[in-house]
């Protein structure tokens, strides 16, 4: 059996199948070597209206997005502007959302709070 990466389809499996490919996308964007700062705003925007919804705020796409981030940081460049990795690194919180909310509001990490950032973007 091979292990569980914030790649497989198995750091996914109780998550909503609408998140991965979300996910995906923004990841693609972020390691795209264009940089293409418009597309990675509408990819962030996109993941982060789906964890607003009633559909996709939940504890476990929460911590799907969480651990993803948390565990792949190939995005992490100092070639994206600091603004953009720092939405991007506080989706270390999502975790927080559902369970203990107080600490992801806390961390400015709701799904809310990161979508109201990535729109300013």
């Amino acid at each position: 059996m091979s292990p569980v990466t914030p790649h497989s389809s198995e750091a996914f499996r109780e998550a909503d199948p609408v998140l991965q490919p979300l996910v995906h996308e923004l990841h693609d964007r972020l390691t795209d070597t264009s940089l293409n700062l418009a597309a990675i705003k509408r990819a962030m925007i996109a993941l982060l209206e789906f964890l607003c919804s009633p559909a996709g705020r939940t504890d476990a796409n929460c911590r799907a997005v969480d651990n993803f981030f948390f565990h792949d940081e190939s995005w992490l460049s100092d070639r994206l502007p600091a603004n953009y990795r720092d939405v991007i690194a506080h989706m270390d919180a999502l975790h927080d959302t559902i369970s203990a909310p107080h600490i992801a509001k806390k961390f400015a990490s709701t799904p809310e709070q990161l979508l109201a950032r990535a729109r300013s973007l």
